[in-house]
């Protein structure tokens, strides 16, 4: 299992009450809400190995100089030039330290690769994992452009937690024929067609949802929609051939942002997931300082459960 970990802790700090805070008044509600999000997660799937991803740049240059308007409506507006830092509220930022120390106590591993997002992290296991016999692999995620991994085929599926961790979609290349004609293998392509306002890509003009999975179907792929474009024998309507002729720069651009990278140079860690934890003394401080004791303990029993 390897999991969205920034997705984690924004879904839980706007999903738990700022009310939830530790001794010393310090809101913990992120930190709370990750921790049973992670108890739900292992005692519910059992995993042997898991990874928690992290974005060692969340904007990485490669994608940006592609197309500069990536997550550039997240760039925070007081950052210093040529700094590029996320817009995070300001009582989750301290949040995120303490989730690290306590997965580090557990002893549940962190993952990231210099330069590149958790997208890519989550996609270069995934890739790893399932090359190797490690199967089924589960990518924990609510981020949609996720889905081009999903792979029947390598066991390689993605658990949606848009709508809670309880409530989960389970995203296989079934789900996705039946909701938009494609499977995960073309799903880069019809994002790029698509675009996706949250993350700054265009898309191509008038061309929503429903067409751009219409045209991967026809068609193949982005290269073959785009051959066809510019074949004038094609099927294409007339509006359409001239929207994606139009939009041939960004097209250019969009794969390089759309798809994640597979093969990123991630940190050695140890993704055995442990029975118990790694350091219970700083476990058991933690615990103490931030007001954990609740939360650390369905962590620990969700540990404790694999055993048998």
């Amino acid at each position: 299992m390897v999991l969205d970990t920034p997705t984690l802790y924004f879904r839980a700090f706007f999903g738990v009450p700022e009310s939830i805070t530790a001794p010393d008044g310090m809101p913990v509600n992120a930190v709370r809400g990750t921790l049973d999000f992670f108890s739900h997660l292992i005692t519910t799937y059992r995993p042997d190995r898991l990874a928690a991803c992290f974005d060692a740049d969340w904007r990485p240059a490669f994608r940006v100089a592609a197309i500069p308007s990536y997550k550039a409506h997240r760039v925070l507006a007081e950052a210093p030039a040529a700094v590029d830092v996320e817009e995070v509220p300001d009582t989750l930022s301290p949040q995120v330290p303490v989730i690290e120390a306590v997965l580090d106590a557990v002893g549940i591993a962190r993952a990231e690769a210099p330069g590149f997002e958790a997208d890519d992290v989550l996609a270069t296991l995934a890739e790893r994992w399932s090359g190797s016999g490690h199967g089924p692999v589960d990518v924990v995620t609510m981020d949609r452009d996720l889905y081009q991994l999903v792979d029947d085929a390598r066991r390689v599926r993605v658990l949606n937690i848009g709508k809670g961790v309880t409530k989960l979609e389970v995203v296989t290349d079934e789900v996705l024929r039946e909701k938009y004609g494609i499977g995960g293998r073309d799903y880069a392509d019809f994002a790029a067609l698509r675009g996706d306002p949250s993350d700054g890509l265009p898309g191509v003009a008038g061309i929503g949802e429903k067409t751009a999975a219409a045209l991967i179907s026809e068609y193949g792929d982005l290269a073959g929609v785009r051959a066809a474009a510019g074949d004038p024998g094609s099927a294409l309507k007339p509006g359409q051939r001239k929207r994606i002729v139009e939009a041939a720069e960004y097209l250019d651009a969009a794969p390089t942002v759309v798809r994640v990278v597979r093969d990123a140079p991630v940190v050695e860690h140890d993704d055995r997931l442990p029975e118990a934890a790694a350091d219970p003394g700083a476990l058991a401080a933690l615990a103490e300082r931030y007001g954990l004791k609740t939360a650390v303990g369905r962590l620990e029993k969700a540990l404790a459960s694999r055993a048998g």
